[in-house]
C-alpha cells in the first residue's frame, strides 16, 4: 500500500507531505481545490506521461516521492530486477522532472536506483491501479472489454493466452517464410529466364578468345587495303631485289660492296669483319625480298571475307555495349550466368513443404485460439454472475449483464471479438454498453467490475477519481458502501464530492488553495470563496502572491465541519446533524461490514 507522498514544484503545489492509512483514504474538496493534482503526481511518480505543466511555474524542477510498504512478492520483483532494498519495510520510488527546451527531461529511482521506464511500469502493474474519471469511455471498447474479460479469468487464460501467442507467432513466420520464398521463388524464375536468354545469346556468339576482335581489326584493315599492299609489297621487292625499270637494287649494290670488299681483303686482313657484316646485309636483304615478294604473291581481294569480318566485329561491339563489359569480361561474365543457370536449375528449397509448415501453423493456432475461446466463454460466465451480484447493491437490482464472444480472424490475443452487453432496465434488451448506459450507470459498472477484480487483483492500492460522479442518494449510499468493501482487501484512495461517500472514510483528508506571499512563502490567505478571493487578489495586486495546494487531515471535528460543507455548504446546525448522522451510520456499516 501507499505509505506516504512527498511532493516538491508539481503543479500548484510547492512541498507537501501526505501520510496515508490502510482501508479508505478520502480526498474533498471545492471543485478546483487541486484534488486531481494529488493523483497525478502518484500517476507521474510510477511512469505516467510528463508534460511542462507538472512542473510548478517559476521552478525549474519538480520532485514526487512515493514510499510504499513492501511484500515478498514485491521483494522478489526487486531482487528479479538486481534492485537493493533500501528500507526492509518499504520501498521509494521518486522522479524528477527538469524543464528543458523543447521537452521535460525525466529520472525515475527506484530505492535510489535509477531506473528505465518498462521497469517502473512493470512495477506500477503489482503497486497502484488508477481509475480517472476518462476511464468510464473505455468500457466502450472491444480491446479493453477482452482485457477485463482475461483478466478476470487470469490463473486459467494467462497460460493459454501464452499458447496462442506462440502459436500466432509461429504461424505468421511460417507464412512470411512462405511468402519469401513465393516471392524469390518468381524472381528466380525471372532470372532464369534472363540468364537462359543471355546464355543463348552469347552461345550462339560463339565466343572464343579475349583477342578475337583485336584480331578481327587488324585482318580487317589487311583486306580492306589488299591493293596498295600488294602494290606496296611489289615496289619493296623491286627495292631490295630485282629493279625492272633499269635501275640498281639494294641487292645489286650490296654485291658490288662486296666485291669491292673482298679484293680489299687481299691487301688487308682487317676489312673482314666489315666484308662478313655485308654478306649478312646481303643475305638479308635478299630473304627480305623473296618474303615480301611472296607476301605480295599471297594477298588476295577478298570482299566476302571482308564483309564477314565487318559483320563479326559489328556483332562483338554490339554484344560488348549491350552489357556494359569488353570482351574479355563477356567471356567471363558468360561463365558466371552458365554457373549461375546450374545453382538456379538446381535450387532444391520446395516451396510445397513450406506451404505445409504453414497449414500446420495455422491449424495450430486455430486448434489453440478454439481452446482459448473456450476458457473465456467459462471466465464470461463467471464474470456475468458475478458482475451482477456486485451491480445488485448498486441500485441495479435487475441488471441485465452478458459478454458476448463473436468468432473473428486469429489475432496474437486469440479469435473472439468481445463485447459487453447491457441492460438496466427489464424489459428492455441487451445493448453494447456504451450505447446504452448513462454516466452514472457506467461509473457504477465500473467500480462493479473493479470489485469483480478484488480478489483476483495483486496491486496493493486502488486509486478512484469521482467514481461516484453522477449519482446521488441511495446509489451514492451503495457506492459507499461499495469502496469499503473494497477497502477490506485493498487500500483505496478516492477523490470525491459525496458526503455519504466522504463518511466511510478511515481517513480524510481536505484539498484547498491558498494564496501565500512570496517569496518567504508565509501565508497570505487561507480558504475563501472564489468571489471573496478573487476581490482581495485585487486589492494586493501589486504584491507577489503565489497560489499553493494545500492537504489536511481531518480529525473528528473538522470531518464533521468538511461533511457539512460536502452536503449543505454551510455549517449551520441542521448541515453539523446530517454530518454527524453520516458518520454515526459509517462507523455502523464498518462494525457490521
Amino acid at each position: 500500500m501507499l505509505v506516504s507522498l512527498h511532493i516538491e514544484n508539481f503543479a500548484l503545489i510547492d512541498q507537501l507531505d501526505l501520510q496515508l492509512k490502510s482501508g479508505l483514504n478520502v480526498l474533498t474538496g471545492e471543485t478546483g481545490a487541486g484534488k486531481s493534482i494529488i493523483l497525478d503526481a502518484i500517476d507521474a511518480v510510477l511512469g505516467g506521461r510528463a508534460t511542462n505543466r507538472l512542473i510548478r511555474s517559476g521552478a525549474r524542477k519538480a520532485l514526487v516521492e512515493a514510499r510504499f510498504a513492501s511484500t515478498p512478492m514485491l521483494q522478489n520483483w526487486l531482487t528479479e530486477q538486481k534492485i537493493p532494498s533500501a528500507e526492509p519495510d518499504y520501498i521509494v520510488c521518486s522522479r524528477e522532472l527538469t524543464m528543458g527546451k523543447g521537452a521535460v527531461r525525466s529520472r525515475s529511482r527506484l530505492n535510489g536506483m535509477v531506473v528505465n521506464k518498462p521497469q517502473i511500469e512493470a512495477l506500477r502493474q503489482l503497486l497502484v491501479e488508477i481509475t480517472a474519471q476518462g476511464q468510464t469511455l473505455q468500457l466502450g471498447l472491444p480491446e479493453r472489454q477482452r482485457a477485463w474479460l482475461d483478466g478476470f479469468g487470469d490463473q486459467a487464460l494467462a497460460p493459454q493466452r501464452q499458447i496462442v501467442a506462440s502459436a500466432y507467432e509461429a504461424a505468421t513466420q511460417a507464412l512470411q517464410a512462405l511468402e519469401r520464398r513465393r516471392k524469390a521463388e518468381q524472381q528466380r524464375l525471372q532470372q532464369l529466364d534472363l540468364f537462359e536468354y543471355q546464355c543463348r545469346e552469347l552461345n550462339a556468339a560463339n565466343l572464343t578468345s579475349p583477342e578475337e576482335l583485336e584480331r578481327l581489326e587488324q585482318e580487317r584493315q589487311r583486306l580492306s587495303h589488299s591493293v596498295e599492299l600488294q602494290q606496296q609489297s611489289y615496289q619493296t621487292y623491286q627495292i631490295l631485289y630485282e629493279n625492272d625499270g633499269g635501275g640498281e637494287a639494294c641487292a645489286d649494290l650490296l654485291g658490288k660492296a662486296e666485291t669491292v670488299l673482298s679484293d680489299m681483303l687481299r691487301y688487308d686482313p682487317e676489312i673482314e669483319p666489315i666484308l662478313d657484316l655485308v654478306n649478312e646485309a646481303l643475305a638479308q636483304v635478299e630473304e627480305a625480298g623473296r618474303r615480301v615478294n611472296t607476301y605480295g604473291e599471297n594477298i588476295e581481294t577478298d570482299p566476302e571475307r571482308l564483309q564477314e569480318v565487318e559483320q563479326r566485329i559489328s556483332q562483338l561491339k554490339q554484344l560488348c555495349r549491350k552489357y556494359g563489359r569488353n570482351l574479355a569480361e563477356l567471356l567471363e561474365y558468360s561463365q558466371e550466368i552458365q554457373a549461375a543457370l546450374a545453382v538456379l536449375d538446381g535450387d532444391g528449397q520446395s516451396i510445397e513443404v513450406l506451404e505445409e509448415t504453414s497449414q500446420a501453423c495455422q491449424k495450430a493456432l486455430e486448434a489453440a485460439c478454439l481452446q482459448l475461446t473456450k476458457l473465456r466463454k467459462k471466465a464470461a460466465k463467471m464474470l456475468e454472475t458475478k458482475l451482477i451480484e456486485e451491480l445488485k447493491p448498486l441500485a441495479m437490482e435487475r441488471v441485465q449483464f452478458k459478454v458476448e464472444i463473436r468468432p473473428c480472424a486469429p489475432t496474437a490475443t486469440g479469435a473472439d471479438q468481445i463485447q459487453f452487453l447491457f441492460s438496466p432496465n427489464p424489459g428492455e434488451p441487451l445493448q453494447p454498453l456504451a450505447e446504452i448506459a448513462s454516466g452514472g450507470e457506467m461509473s457504477r459498472f465500473l467500480l462493479a467490475l473493479k470489485a469483480c477484480f478484488s480478489q483476483i487483483d495483486r496491486v496493493g492500492t486502488m486509486v478512484f477519481d469521482e467514481i461516484d460522479v453522477g449519482v446521488s442518494g441511495r446509489v451514492a449510499q451503495a457506492i459507499a458502501e461499495k469502496l469499503h468493501h473494497l477497502s477490506r482487501q485493498h487500500q483505496v484512495l478516492c477523490v470525491t464530492h459525496q458526503p455519504i461517500v466522504a463518511a466511510m472514510a478511515d481517513a480524510h483528508f481536505q484539498v484547498g488553495k491558498q494564496v501565500i506571499d512570496q517569496p518567504d512563502g508565509s501565508k497570505r490567505k487561507g480558504k475563501k470563496s472564489r468571489t471573496a478571493a478573487a476581490a482581495e487578489k485585487s486589492s494586493t495586486a501589486t504584491e507577489e502572491v503565489r497560489t499553493v495546494v494545500r492537504v489536511t487531515p481531518l480529525d473528528s471535528e473538522q470531518r464533521r465541519e468538511e461533511l457539512a460543507q460536502l452536503a449543505g455548504g454551510q455549517s449551520d446546525q441542521e448541515a453539523i446533524a446530517f454530518a454527524e448522522s453520516l458518520l454515526a451510520q459509517a462507523d455502523t456499516i464498518r462494525q457490521t461490514g
